[in-house]
């Protein structure tokens, strides 16, 4: 290689380095992305430039445009929707500040008539799943983070094609990078018996295409718009606890049944129409669930899509609208500044705010990074546990006596920010009294963190937890 032709390559990656730290400086974040993009960009374009197209945004162009003419929660049939549930009596209005401020960061409404089942661990929940797609006579939508063709994704499937072949529509959606190792028989099978089968495709348009930072991280089913299953788990053995390494999977489900079940296919009909380019026919007709326990219920989707960032909005208001107790519940609890700042002065009025995460996950620059953030916790007066039976991976938030959420957001930047989520807020005391006996539970498999096991960590072991914590916001 000539030295002119090294010499137009370098000039030429400085040259793409100096627009992109413009773009950098004009779309990213906070001031201090700015400056650290803009930096690495005109400094070092080589290294830098091929990390800015893959990780260095954090929004999703083209879903919003393309969902604009036809986007859920504005089109005729959801507009019906939202009028038959006033007509029936079934939106909930609560009178707390808390549940109509949720409310516009969903986009979606609080219904009632609700049924919700509490479903934990993988038995439960795949039980229960499997039941519902059993009594399915119309539709079934099915998405999921990861999907493996091992014995519980083969029983999926089975069960699947098997509906299918009754005659009841079957649509699948699976983000590609999660099921990355998803392989072509499998999703054959599905096709040849006549199931409509996506991927998600969060490369899709000329600006995602080198996009590799966003997910599709929901795990919904729905079935006849009726019923719909909401939660941490994807299709996999080891969410049945069947993976040596993990050992016992920790994680929680539920099951809705009612008019909120509609919400939740609201947030699929969106995802299927940017991954198929197709308007899917669902029920729009809502009514309340047969067993009289009128649970109130809001589906609250989020993703890089959303003019702000609902989740974070919604974290924070569950953070700040907490005057008794806030238990948090998350695999992989990697908070910015302003949280840590929400549970500080949570902890000054008086809140019990607890923060149970695992030991050990799946993950080892989480792992390490948790304790920077655990540090911090216990220095502002949080309680703090390490959850030891296993991997805990369940996402779930118990607030006061009122709100409970469980869904698929973990406490991270990318969930606030890069993947699309989607969590369900029951407002219901009986509900919240299940979810407060199982957390419970779980903290009585658990370790409460004090000062001394920050204290003997060594020097290295800092080192490389501060290390680690830099790479937070792409974990």
């Amino acid at each position: 290689m000539t030295l002119e032709l090294l010499a137009f390559i370098a000039l030429f990656f400085h040259f793409l380095g100096f627009f992109s730290a413009i773009k950098a400086i004009m779309e990213s974040r906070t001031p201090q992305g700015s400056v650290a993009w803009a930096l690495g960009l005109v400094a070092i374009p080589y290294l830098a430039l091929p990390a800015y197209w893959i990780f260095g945004r954090n929004k999703f162009h083209g879903f919003v445009k393309l969902l604009r003419a036809n986007h859920a929660r504005s089109s005729d049939a959801v507009q019906k929707y939202t009028q038959v549930l006033r007509g029936r009596n079934l939106l909930m209005f609560p009178d707390q500040r808390t549940a109509l401020s949720i409310e516009k960061i969903a986009k979606l409404p609080f219904t009632s008539g609700n049924n919700v089942d509490l479903l934990i661990d993988g038995r439960q929940t795949f039980d229960s799943i499997f039941a519902g797609i059993a009594r399915a006579e119309k539709y079934i939508l099915v998405q999921f983070y990861i999907v493996k063709a091992d014995g519980l994704g083969n029983e999926l499937k089975d069960r699947l094609i098997s509906k299918a072949r009754e005659g009841v529509e079957v649509c699948f959606l699976y983000d590609e990078i999660g099921s990355l190792g998803l392989v072509d028989e499998y999703l054959a099978e599905l096709n040849a018996a006549g199931v409509k089968i996506y991927a998600f495709n969060t490369t899709k348009g000329r600006a995602n295409r080198f996009q590799l930072n966003f997910r599709n991280h929901r795990k919904i089913v729905v079935v006849d718009g009726v019923e719909a299953w909401v939660g941490g788990h994807n299709v996999g053995d080891e969410y049945l606890g069947q993976s040596a390494g993990l050992r016992h999977w920790r994680d929680t489900h539920i099951r809705i049944a009612g008019p909120a079940a509609q919400s939740v296919q609201v947030s699929f009909y969106e995802d299927w129409y940017w991954a198929s380019n197709e308007l899917l026919e669902l029920e729009w007709n809502p009514v309340a669930a047969e067993g009289g326990r009128n649970v109130g219920a809001l589906a609250l989707p989020s993703g890089p899509e959303d003019t702000f960032e609902a989740c974070t909005l919604f974290f924070m208001e569950c953070i700040q609208s907490a005057r008794e107790r806030l238990w948090i519940v998350s695999p992989y609890f990697v908070p910015d500044e302003q949280f840590i700042t929400a549970l500080h002065l949570a902890v000054l009025r008086g809140v019990d705010v607890r923060i149970l995460i695992p030991r050990k996950t799946d993950n080892l620059l989480v792992t390490y990074t948790h304790w920077a953030y655990v540090e911090q916790l216990l220095q502002i007066g949080a309680k703090v546990y390490w959850y030891d039976k296993g991997f805990l991976h369940q996402k779930v938030v118990l607030i006061d006596e009122g709100y409970a959420t469980v869904g698929t957001a973990n406490f991270d930047n990318r969930s606030f920010r890069l993947n699309f989520e989607i969590t369900m807020v029951i407002a219901n005391e009986d509900f919240n009294s299940e979810v407060a006996s199982m957390l419970e539970n779980d903290f009585s498999n658990s370790v409460q963190v004090t000062d001394k096991d920050i204290i003997k960590k060594s020097f290295l072991f800092n080192l490389f937890v501060r290390v680690a914590q830099l790479t937070a916001p792409i974990q």
